[in-house]
This record gives C-alpha cells, structure tokens and sequence, in this order.
C-alpha cells in the first residue's frame, strides 16, 4: 500500500508521528557536547513561533474559510464559523494550561533553586502541551485534503520541532541534568503529536461537516501558544531581536512550503 492510497487516519497517524519525532532529532546535539547560547535557542523559538504562525493562517483558518463558504455559501456564516472554532481553540488550551498539574514538578524544592525548576518545567510542559493541537493540525490536514493538505503542515511543524526539542533538553541541562536524561525529555515532549493527528484526522473522517470547526479549532490552539507561550519566552533574556528575525524565517518558510506543496 503506497502512501497515496492510505486512509486519513493512517496519515494523519504517520505524518504527526515523524513530525513529533523531529523533537527527539532536534535534542540530539546535547548527547554530544554541543552547547548552544540562549540567544541561538530563543532564535530558534522565534523560528517555531513564526512556522505555526504561518501554518494557522494559511493552512488551516484559510481551508476552514473554504469549506465553510462550501458548505454555506458566501454570507456570514463562515467567518461566524472560523471566529467562534478558533477561540474555542484557544480557550481549550488555556484550560489545560489552567487545570493540568505541571506544578508537581516542582514538590519539595524551595528558595532560588526552585523558581527557576519551577520555570523550565512550565515551559517543558507547554512545550508538550501545544504539541497537541499541532498534532491535531496535521492529522486534520490530512483528513481532510490527504498528501496535498497534509504534507505542508508535517513538514512546517517538524522543522519547528527540532529547535523546540533542543531548547528542552538545553534548559535542562542548565539544571544540571544528565545529557541522555535531558534528551529522553525532549524527545517525549514530542511523543503526544500522534495522539493529536489521530484524533484531528479521526474527526475529519467520522463527520466532514465539521471539517472547518476542526481546521479553525487547530489555528486558534496554536495562535494561543504563540502569544502565551513562546514569544514570552523568546523575549525574556533579552533577544527580541534575534527572535523576531527567527519569527520572520519562520513564516515565510512556512508560506513557501503550503504554497509549493499544498
């Protein structure tokens, strides 16, 4: 069976694992000694940040415009349809940013020491968190336009994979972790994206007419992790500036690869 005649779900399945996979590819340079400067990491965030900003618009909030207008024509509809899906996208995340327990992490450390534990996991956890709806925008992507839908976000989100895994395991280090615990980390971080594409491209193939609730409910996922989560981050030592041109990097690769692939 050749991936062209695939089922979405078997797609959405392969495409958001090697995706989610490209984590663990990032990391591997702390297995080896390389250590890279924080204003390198938060350009590499930057990058991430600019890649899923991209793949939001264009993607994803685009696609779920079309299928809208489609299904109901031209009025009002699917643009009510598009805004209501990508705050509802938003507003579950930030749920599980409020109500999932990452501050166990933490238990039994205090002063200095623990502040600064207690800032790298939270940021290992969003980091693990958003790769959820990114798994869940590449198996939505699949499911819903096979290759040609899926292809573009798999790519997008596994080139931004490799700079977050790095950044993990680095900021692990920083902690005095041990390098393969530090990368056996990252890597997991990204193991929670086939979960997402399996789910993402389950629903497209269970019911199309929720196709553009599903594609703008990915975009509005990531768009809260962008604004939450990783622009703080890139901005917090100091090196907006490196991260912004990351950013840009980011988003017209991205752009280019929806453009030429999709």
């Amino acid at each position: 069976m050749s991936l062209a005649t695939a089922s979405p779900l078997l797609l959405g399945f392969l495409g958001s694992l090697a995706a989610g996979s490209l984590t663990a590819v990032g990391a591997l340079p702390v297995l080896f000694g390389h250590m890279l400067g924080r204003g390198f990491r938060d350009m590499s965030l930057g990058f991430a940040a600019g890649v899923m900003l991209a793949a939001s618009f264009f993607s994803l909030i685009i696609p779920a415009l079309d299928a809208a207008e489609a299904r109901y024509g031209g009025s009002a509809i699917p643009a009510a349809i598009a805004c209501v899906a990508i705050l509802l996208g938003m507003g579950a995340v930030a749920l599980m940013n409020e109500k999932l327990p990452h501050e166990h992490f933490e238990t039994g450390r205090e002063g200095p020491a623990a502040a600064s534990l207690r800032r790298v996991w939270l940021f290992i956890f969003a980091i693990t968190i958003h790769n959820i709806p990114e798994g869940l925008a590449v198996g939505v992507g699949f499911g819903a336009n096979g290759l040609s839908g899926g292809m573009p976000l798999a790519l997008g989100i596994g080139l931004q994979n490799a700079p977050e895994g790095l950044a993990v395991a680095v900021s692990l280090l920083g902690l005095g972790y041990r390098r393969r615990t530090a990368w056996v980390i990252a890597a997991l971080t990204g193991a929670v994206e086939p979960l997402g594409g399996l789910a993402g491209a389950g629903v497209i193939t269970i019911s199309q007419p929720l196709l553009p609730w599903t594609l703008a409910f990915a975009a509005g996922a990531m768009l809260y992790v962008i604004s939450h989560e990783i622009i703080p981050e890139t901005h917090r030592c100091g090196h907006q500036k490196r991260a912004t041109l990351g950013l840009a990097i980011g988003l017209v690769l991205m752009l280019f690869l929806d453009v030429s692939l999709g």
